[in-house]
């Protein structure tokens, strides 16, 4: 073989190693309403980059105090700006790479059967609850259900329900409560009543009844791989992600 083209070759190889060794396996910790959409984003940047997504799903809380705690993780997605500012206050995160990638709104679902309704100070909820309990993400850790009280206080019902919750540990528990036919009423998010059989949005909150609904994600300070963690993080904001946000039902932000 001539030594140009032993070069060449060598050459291709070399490169060739150089690319298979630049794809990163990232693991996300994401909040448990993107349970859905993720996998979809994750299949959109596969078709452009090479990295590897793993995604863990649960409450933003959970998620925040295991990142804390040392588990390993390169990239968190939060439901809300509490739960990053808990990561940002603690030195967890690359900050120069936080930004909000989607928003949501917050509903009341029912059975199927239920009739629509009016979500605002005149709404009965006490009275449509019957027996029954309201499932919703546990205020005290659940982004979902932090948004659910201060929208029900702000509409003055949360008196009315306050010792008649089934608090659950997600706002995707929340939601099984109501397809189980567990809880007659529940508080979610919209995105996760989509599609879901045997549950009806029966109304929507009014915006300015809770703060937006937003959904920061940032670079973990601990990654091993802060390139392609910061490459992917950029790519949850830009146009090819927002045409996937969208079709899942999320809201989109401004960059």
């Amino acid at each position: 073989m001539k030594t140009g083209l032993r070069g060449a070759l060598l050459a291709l190889a070399l490169t060739a190693c150089a690319l298979g060794a630049a794809a990163a396996e990232l693991t996300v910790f994401a909040a448990a309403s993107l349970t859905d959409v993720l996998p979809a984003l994750a299949d959109a940047y596969a078709k452009t980059h090479e990295d590897e997504l793993r995604f863990s799903f649960a409450a933003s809380s959970a998620l925040a105090r295991q990142i804390e705690a040392g588990a390993e993780a390169d990239v968190f997605v939060s439901a809300d700006e509490e739960w990053m500012n808990y990561a940002a206050e603690r030195k967890l995160l690359l900050t120069d790479t936080r930004a909000v990638v989607a928003g949501n709104r917050l509903v009341l679902i029912g059975g199927a059967e239920r009739a629509p309704v009016t979500v605002d100070a005149k709404l009965p909820l006490a009275e449509l609850l019957g027996d029954g309990r309201l499932a919703l993400g546990d205020p005290a850790h659940v982004p979902a259900g932090r948004y659910a009280q201060l929208a029900l206080e702000k509409l003055g019902l949360w008196s009315s329900v306050k010792d008649r919750l089934a608090p659950a540990e997600s706002v995707r528990v929340a939601l099984m409560y109501v397809t189980r036919g567990e809880t007659p009423l529940g508080i979610v998010y919209a995105t996760d009543a989509r599609g879901v059989q045997g549950v009806k949005v029966l109304g929507e909150f009014a915006a300015d009844t809770h703060p937006p609904i937003h959904y920061p994600a940032a670079v973990l300070a601990q990654t091993a791989a802060p390139e392609a963690a910061r490459a992917f993080v950029a790519w949850l904001s830009g146009p090819a992600a927002r045409a996937v946000w969208g079709r899942y039902g999320f809201e989109p932000v401004t960059p």
